[in-house]
């Protein structure tokens, strides 16, 4: 019997640019033929992250490359450092320019030991940042290494 791929895609978006990205990564997962669940961070009951195959966590950047204070809380609410854990997100580069774009990002991969490198967008994912997203998606299905994947 074929055993079906779960994923959960949690985030944190205020003005839906992270929440837009999540979006993207969803087709392109149940198109891959994954059951997948969504999760914005701050409503509702954290779910039991232990039943699914693969975690994506995306939060936007904060304050000149901080990690948003709700993505701690999910943090602490999950209580535990699972091991499959994909990290996105969105950031600008006017705020504190490339050495702070999407910190968060580089703050969550680096707590979770992920082994994949993050997703970092400009802003909204429309546009040729699309195709960005789908490469990271199609990359992260493989497992295989890559680098910080930005435009």
């Amino acid at each position: 019997m074929l055993k079906l791929m779960r994923a959960i895609i949690c985030f944190l978006s205020y003005s839906g640019n992270t929440e837009e990205v999540a979006e993207l990564i969803k087709e392109q997962l149940v198109a891959s033929g994954y059951i997948v669940d969504m999760y914005m961070i701050g409503f509702g009951v954290v779910p039991d992250l232990s039943t699914y195959d693969k975690l994506f966590f995306g939060t936007f950047t904060w304050d000149r490359g901080s990690t948003p204070d709700e993505m701690k809380d999910f943090v602490r609410e999950i209580g535990y450092k699972p091991d499959n854990v994909y990290v996105f997100g969105s950031g600008d580069t006017q705020f504190g320019g490339n050495d702070l774009f999407c910190g968060a990002v580089d703050k969550l991969r680096k707590f979770y030991n992920s082994t994949y490198e993050g997703l970092k967008i400009e802003q909204s994912p429309r546009g040729s940042q699309e195709k960005t997203v789908t490469n990271w998606i199609e990359g992260v299905l493989k497992n295989g290494k890559s680098k910080n994947i930005r435009t």
